[in-house]
Parts: structure tokens; C-alpha cells; sequence
């Protein structure tokens, strides 16, 4: 039998015991378990057994121990949450008995991050619908595939998106989040019974291509697992403590830091569009503890010129939690130079959820890193054969979690081998067993026989000084198969050749994209991942130089 080490590692896994000790630790260090009065306690023990652990659940357990405590705070102004149950109630009623909204019922919600979004899911959770998250990037062709695939039988949507309701042509009542709440003011004390079974979640996959996927979660996959509440220690998170979310709340990660801003009863501040100087505003005037956003958030608040930055106060920031797309080094690097040792880097998948987080020390340590497994995760880097690599040896990134899903709603899963799903990304583990990600691995280029992925190309073009933004995907090539294609946002004038010398400095000359193309923006997702280009740009040294 070899002893060669292989590229497996676990989130510290010593012991059904010593872990039950570790959950309850970082559960006590929340707050979460604070004492309350025994008629509190009741009151919270009635509501998980009435609702699970569910989006309604948390908001009303909130509204019990903190009914004074702001809640939501969005454009609009503020709800305590005293008033978010008083809402979502009156909203669920309406929903019921105007639209026939009921258990296993499949309720859309297209809402960008304010108060309707949450509304509307909490009300659906309460009638023990199923909530289908929907994206705000979705046209209107693939909206209409998504909700017939789905079986949507209500939407709830901004006045934004009314354009796509008469144009999708499919589902059914379409509602907007003023009109429910207009409808929802006369309403009383809602008499409705506690749904007999709990809904689902269903987010929907983040690809940049394609109709996206939809990853169905049950209820009790919202419970505070091991993942979730070493990712709480971790990030030092507190009750009470104000969150500005800037992630999309129909993803994963925007979903997550809302459901744990209403389970430790945090006020959680929301934007419907957030650029990098209202972030530094709204932390400033909030006082708020977590930052949670994309990268590209974070490139725009280095992006605000030096002088507005110092403006604002911002010391109160504990942590500032970056995800949903690839966090480079070198945005890292500058953040934490001026911010100092608050940056975590989080990466997971809607299919297998949170997987590992990079520190502060991690990412100055091991630039490029998205850290170590949590406790009860696994993380293997496998071969073609499903067969463990050693370490710092590239190959399919797989994850091992209760909190992965068991399928699509439209059929099919993930490759999974011993129990550990497939990410679909290709990266590797150190020997200290750090996790990297070169890439998705349907997107490795193929160039004259050597294997490229896209985004240590982006990485090393990133670091070059005149570079705002990049994007670099394969084309196909007659001779070589295919080669690198490289569209570039300068921030200072810098000519196509000067950049492959750079990449060629840094990576060697096989990775160097022969063609780039200037362009004065880049198109993105609300998550902040690139829309790679599909077609080939044009020829090499195009474009101003």
C-alpha cells in the first residue's frame, strides 16, 4: 500500500463528542442561546414545533426575544421585528386567501435585497409553500422556462419586473411586493393553521451560461449544522449586531447570511443596488459588524477615490466576508492593506453549500487560497477515476456535507464518489490543507497540448497596475485547437503586448492569451461572476494601445 499522501481532508472531525462540544461552544458564543424569561422560552419552544427551523421560525423567535430590535433596514426605512412578523403575517393571509397560496404550493420570488424579498419569504414559509428563489438577472425566455419547469403558481415581484410578467406568458398570479402590502394593512390577526409539513427552498444555480438549475433544499436543511455554526465562530458573529447583506438574497450566499441575521436576531441593512461608497456609508452609519458581498463590491470600494474612503468610520467592521465568485490576490491583498486583518474569503456551491473559508491569516499566508473545511466537511481533490491526488497535484474538487442537495428539480444530480459530490471546479490542497481553485473544468482551454484555466490567466493580469478588470475564456484556434482570448478594462494606458510580457513574467508563455481586446466594461452577474465571452474577440493587439 502507498504511503504517499493523498489530497483528503476533513474539518477537523475528532469525535461525535468533542464536536457536539465545538457546535455548542460557537452556538453559546453567538448569543443565540442567551437566557430569556420561561415565558419567552415557551413561546420559542411552541414556534419551532409549530414551523421547524425555517425562515418563518427565525423572524418569529426574533420578534419574541428582540420585538424592539430593528429587523430589516432597507431604502424604505426600518422594520423591527416585531413588525416583520406583523407584516409576514397579514402578507400570508392575503397570500392564502386571495391566491390560494398553501401548503406545497410553489410561490416565485423576484425581488432584488429589501423588504419584500424577505416578506415574501417569510409569509410563503409560514403556509408551508415551497419558495422558489429567482434571479434578477433571468431574461424573460429563461424566466419563462424556469417557472414552467418549476410549476410556479404565484410570483411575487418587484414593480421593476412587471415588463417580464407580460411578456413570459406562463404562471400563474403575479403579484407586486407594494400591492401585498397595501392589500395586507386591513388585514387582522391571522387565524390561518400551521402548515402540516414544511416547505422547500429552491435556489437556483449561478452559471453564467444556459437556463439555470434549480437545487431544492427541504426545511431542516436550514438547521444550525456543524458548517453553519463554526462559520458563525469563525466570522465572530454576534446577536444583535448589524449586517449590511450586498449579495443577492435568491443565492446561496445572500440567502445565509439573512437567514443567519433573523436567527441571531440581527438587524439586517439591504440595498436594492449597492456601489463601494454607499457600502462604506451604510457601515458607517449603522455601525455594522459583517460585511458580506461579492467581489466585485470590494474592487469598488478600493475603487472610491482615497480621499472620500477615509470619510467614513468603518472600525466597527469585525469582518468583512467575501464569496460568490473568485476573491484574486491581489484585491485581497489591497483590502486587507487598508483595512487590516478583517477579510474572510467563503466557497461553496448551491448544490453542496459552504465548504471552506479562508482567513485573514490564510489569505496573507497562501495568496489565492479559499481556506480550510469547517467542521463536518470533507474535501477531496480526486483524479478522472474518482481516485484521491496528492498534494498541490490538480483535479476535480469534491465536497462531503449534510448540507448538499439530493438533486434538481428537472432530474439529474452530481457525480458523487464515497459519498463526496462533485463541485465541477479543478484546484488542489496544499500540504497544510488549504484548499485552491484554478477554475471551472469546463472551462480549461486546451491550447497546442497544454491545459489553461481562464482564471489564473484573469489573476495574473489583475496584479498588472493598469488593469481595472478582465475576463479571458478559450476561442477555438485552427492550429492550436484553441487559444486564450483576453477582454481588458484599463485604468491606465497599457498596450496588449505589455501585458503577455507581463502574464508571460508571471505564468510562462503557454498561458499567454494571444488575443485582447479593450473594452471600457465588463458584463456581470448580480453575484459578480463574468459573463465570459462566447465568440472570439478580436485579433491579437487589437483595440487602442
Amino acid at each position: 500500500m502507498s504511503t504517499q499522501p493523498v489530497n483528503v481532508v476533513g474539518g477537523r472531525l475528532r469525535g461525535a463528542a468533542s464536536i457536539g462540544v465545538d457546535a455548542f461552544a460557537a452556538t453559546v458564543g453567538t448569543g443565540l442561546l442567551a437566557p430569556m424569561s420561561p415565558r419567552r422560552a415557551v413561546r420559542v419552544g411552541r414556534v419551532i414545533s409549530r414551523f421547524g427551523l425555517t425562515l418563518a421560525s427565525a423572524a418569529e423567535m426574533s420578534a419574541i426575544r428582540f420585538p424592539t430590535r430593528a429587523g430589516i433596514v432597507d431604502d424604505g426605512g426600518s422594520l423591527t421585528y416585531a413588525e416583520l412578523r406583523d407584516v409576514s403575517v397579514a402578507v400570508a393571509t392575503v397570500l392564502h386567501e386571495e391566491h390560494g397560496v398553501r401548503e406545497g404550493a410553489r410561490l416565485g420570488v423576484l425581488c432584488r435585497n429589501h423588504r419584500d424579498f424577505v416578506i415574501a419569504s417569510v409569509a410563503g414559509s409560514r403556509l408551508g409553500a415551497d419558495l422558489v428563489l429567482l434571479s434578477t438577472d433571468l431574461g424573460v425566455v429563461s424566466l419563462g422556462q424556469v417557472l414552467h419547469r418549476e410549476r410556479v403558481d404565484v410570483v411575487v415581484l418587484d414593480e421593476e419586473f412587471i415588463d417580464l410578467r407580460d411578456r413570459a406568458g406562463t404562471g400563474g398570479p403575479w403579484v407586486t411586493g407594494p400591492e401585498l402590502r397595501t392589500l395586507a394593512a386591513g388585514k387582522t390577526a391571522s387565524t390561518l393553521s400551521p402548515p402540516g409539513s414544511r416547505g422547500r427552498l429552491v435556489v437556483l444555480t449561478s452559471g453564467t451560461t444556459g437556463v439555470p438549475k434549480g437545487a431544492p433544499r427541504g426545511a431542516g436543511e436550514l438547521r444550525m449544522g456543524l458548517p453553519v455554526t463554526s462559520l458563525l465562530a469563525a466570522l465572530r458573529l454576534r446577536s444583535g449586531q448589524p449586517m449590511v447583506i450586498q449579495p443577492p438574497l435568491f443565492h446561496g450566499f445572500g440567502l445565509g447570511f439573512l437567514a443567519a441575521a433573523l436567527t441571531l436576531g440581527c438587524p439586517a441593512i439591504l440595498a436594492r443596488r449597492l456601489d463601494g461608497q454607499h457600502a462604506l456609508e451604510l457601515v458607517d452609519r449603522h455601525r455594522a459588524t459583517v460585511l458580506a458581498c461579492v467581489p466585485v463590491l470590494l474592487h469598488r470600494i478600493m475603487a472610491v477615490p482615497p480621499e472620500l474612503r477615509t470619510r467614513y468610520e468603518i472600525s466597527s467592521l469585525r469582518a468583512v466576508v467575501s464569496g460568490g465568485a473568485p476573491l484574486r490576490p491581489a484585491l485581497a491583498h489591497a483590502v486587507m492593506a487598508e483595512y487590516g486583518d478583517v477579510l474572510f474569503d467563503l466557497y461553496g456551491t448551491t448544490e453542496a453549500g459552504w465548504a471552506t473559508l479562508a482567513t485573514p491569516d490564510d489569505l496573507r499566508a497562501a495568496p489565492g487560497t479559499v481556506g480550510r473545511p469547517a467542521h463536518g466537511i470533507r474535501i477531496a481533490v480526486l483524479d478522472s477515476a474518482g481516485d484521491p491526488l496528492p498534494p498541490d497535484v490538480p483535479g476535480e474538487i469534491y465536497i462531503g456535507s449534510r448540507l448538499s442537495f439530493r438533486g434538481y428539480t428537472g432530474g439529474g444530480s452530481k457525480r458523487v464518489v464515497r459519498g463526496l459530490m462533485s463541485t465541477g471546479d479543478v484546484g488542489w490542497l496544499d500540504t497544510q490543507g488549504r484548499l485552491f481553485v484554478a477554475g471551472r473544468a469546463d472551462e480549461m482551454v486546451v491550447s497546442g497540448g497544454e491545459n489553461v484555466y481562464p482564471q489564473e490567466v484573469e489573476d495574473a493580469l489583475a496584479e498588472h497596475p493598469a488593469v481595472a478588470d478582465v475576463a479571458v475564456v478559450g476561442v477555438p484556434d485552427p492550429e492550436f485547437g484553441q487559444r486564450l482570448a483576453a477582454r481588458v478594462v484599463r485604468k491606465d494606458q497599457v498596450t496588449a503586448d505589455e501585458l503577455r510580457a507581463h502574464v508571460a513574467g508571471v505564468l510562462g508563455r503557454h498561458k499567454v492569451p494571444r488575443d485582447v481586446e479593450f473594452v471600457d466594461a465588463l458584463p456581470r452577474t448580480s453575484t459578480g461572476k463574468a459573463r465570459r465571452p462566447t465568440a472570439a474577440v478580436r485579433s491579437a493587439g487589437s483595440g487602442p494601445a
